[in-house]
């Protein structure tokens, strides 16, 4: 994922989100390997960043007993600190041993409008039952 260049200047937005994942589809796999699910992501953003995403998460192992992977893109659209326009957000999360890792980055190339050029990475935590994320960002 991006890392911001020494000579730019980045910036940070920081807010809460709301989440709704719906139930897996399950994708079509070989007859005795693990299943993939499917899901259809919608998050309303606010802070910072105001607006709405719509993305796909696919998730494979098994996060009751804390091993698990998931992947999802996010196609956002509103405003970031008074900016206009959309951009596309990656993210790989994985859970093994106790541990969880977590990577979200701003997709380059992806921003549009006034969000055009627009790189950065977003962090996100969970707090009783809430989300907050810690956007840094830049333009290219």
């Amino acid at each position: 994922m991006n890392v911001a260049p020494s000579d730019k200047k980045s910036f940070v937005a920081v807010g809460e989100y709301d989440v709704k994942i719906a139930p897996p589809d399950m994708i079509a796999v070989p007859a005795n390997a693990s299943v993939i699910g499917r899901h259809v992501i919608e998050k309303a953003y606010r802070g910072g960043l105001k607006g709405r995403a719509l993305g796909q998460m696919l998730t494979e192992g098994q996060p009751q007993q804390g091993e698990a992977t998931y992947v999802e893109l996010e196609s956002f659209e509103g405003a970031l600190d008074g900016r206009y326009g959309g951009f596309a957000l990656a993210h790989l999360g994985e859970m093994d041993a106790g541990c969880e890792a977590l990577r979200i980055g701003i997709v380059p190339g992806s921003g549009t409008g006034e969000l055009s050029g627009l790189r950065g990475q977003l962090l996100i935590r969970r707090e009783a039952g809430k989300h907050y994320y810690t956007l840094t960002y830049w333009t290219a």
